[in-house]
């Protein structure tokens, strides 16, 4: 097998923190380039976090969207101080754990004894902190920004996250804020993460793996909020398990450093070639379940989706498959990833999941030759030719792979702009038939014939 480990890093995370209300999602999509958190005009609305990757001036990093502090009922209720209170405790929780935070204020409304609460905290921590004043639409609201220099946290930056002004400004501020991204030391064979809410069973998995007790096993969630790895030999292959803090659903997550023990999952899983991604038996997919296998496609990671728990399933012959069906049909946006189903606890099938993760390590470093990857294009367009404008007819010349860990290809033709995102898939979907791919997500784009490789 040949070696899976790459230049791995692990991103800075950049925290963005404030009211309800202050426009803290509509700046997330703009510094992420898309719309991946839900914007309302109401209070509250982000509920989840989301998580995005920004890239400005070549250095990348990962944006958290913090959720909103409280419910619909609870915000009508709220008084000044309950917000004030709350926005204290989501801001502690950033400062612990995010490497630059971004704390966004309300331009329209002006300073709130809220802001200067949080205020008080940043300058204390150290911790590099933007001052970000949002809906500065107006000449008149961005002159008002500078009421802003009372929080003590230094230079606002006006900013309109809707319109996008300012926001140049305050990706420069960011930039220059990051610390350089940590480059994991090198080590032999593959990084594989174990990942998944808080009482699925993964440190129990861990045990199961290394044969002795190296992790606490508790049923208290949350136990493990620190990433260990830990070096083992597997069949005769290096490998090191990155045990993850869990991850809570919505409603369940307390306040305090549980909150942001997910950035550590996400580092985790940036610093990691293979996720098993863990979930309960008993409770299905979730949407959490979903966010971080979101994000584990976002990053192209190599993923197996291991079901705990399995022991306490009432089984006949048709369990498995049945379930293996209605996890692919929530997982439909990663339908390559393999189903292992396991008893953490009594070790039943344990072994299967470091040899399902050991072959999507392989899988990831497959490389196709040239001349029947260009044989398969040639059948698949054949078979099925894309859509095309009259007179602007898509003619594919050839395609190369041009990297591994994830598969990457490049398909040169004609008429590139023109290709729609289903007739990707449609070529991804033939490539796999052909070749492959277990666990691991494609990266398949489209160039003209002179843009070179």
């Amino acid at each position: 097998m040949q070696e899976a480990v790459g230049d791995l890093v692990s991103k800075p995370i950049v925290a963005i923190v404030g009211r309800p209300n202050v426009g803290k999602s509509t700046l997330f999509n703009r510094l992420v380039g898309e719309r991946r958190a839900i914007v309302e005009d109401i209070p509250g609305t982000t509920r989840d976090r989301v998580y995005g990757t920004a890239d400005w001036g070549g250095l990348e990093f990962t944006v958290v969207d913090t959720a909103g502090l409280q419910d619909e009922q609870e915000i009508a209720s709220a008084s000044l101080s309950e917000i004030a209170r709350h926005t204290r405790d989501q801001a502690t929780s950033a400062i612990d754990e995010a490497d630059v935070i971004v704390f966004v204020v309300d331009g329209k409304s002006g300073p709130t004894s809220g802001d200067y609460e949080v205020g008080d905290l940043l300058r204390r921590a150290d911790k590099p902190t933007i001052l970000a004043a949002n809906k500065a639409e107006s000449q008149e609201r961005r002159e008002a920004a500078v009421e802003f220099y009372n929080l003590g946290l230094g230079e606002p930056i006006a900013v309109s996250a809707y319109h996008g002004s300012g926001t140049g400004d305050l990706l420069d501020r960011i930039v220059e804020a990051l610390p350089e991204a940590e480059e994991e030391p090198e080590t032999e064979g593959p990084r594989i993460a174990i990942a998944g809410r808080p009482n699925v069973g993964k440190s129990r998995l861990l045990n199961a793996l290394l044969g002795q007790e190296r992790a606490i096993v508790s049923d208290v969630p949350g136990t493990t909020r620190d990433s260990l790895d830990t070096q083992i030999e597997w069949a005769g292959q290096p490998v090191t398990l990155v045990d993850t803090a869990g991850i809570r659903r919505r409603g369940r997550v307390e306040q305090g450093i549980e909150r942001f023990s997910v950035i550590r999952s996400m580092r985790a899983i940036d610093r990691s070639d293979v996720v098993l991604l863990v979930i309960d038996a008993n409770e299905h997919i979730t949407a959490q379940d979903l966010h971080i296998a979101g994000y584990v496609e976002e990053q192209k990671k190599g993923m197996v989706l291991v079901v705990n728990k399995w022991d306490l399933i009432e089984k006949d012959a048709q369990t498995m498959e049945d379930y293996r069906t209605r996890v692919r049909e929530q997982l439909d946006f990663m339908p390559y990833a393999p189903v292992v189903f396991i008893s953490a606890k009594f070790g039943q099938r344990v072994q299967q999941v470091l040899e399902t993760a050991l072959l999507v390590v392989h899988e990831r470093e497959k490389r196709v030759p040239t001349a029947g990857l260009n044989k398969l294009l040639r059948e698949a367009v054949a078979k099925h030719p894309p859509a095309s404008k009259p007179g602007k007819w898509v003619k594919f010349f050839y395609a190369t792979q041009v990297d591994v860990a994830p598969p990457t290809f490049v398909f040169f033709c004609n008429e590139p702009q023109q290709i729609h995102f289903s007739y990707r898939r449609y070529l991804e979907n033939e490539l796999r038939a052909e070749y492959g791919f277990t666990g691991t997500p494609l990266r398949v784009s489209f160039r003209g014939r002179d843009e070179g490789r």
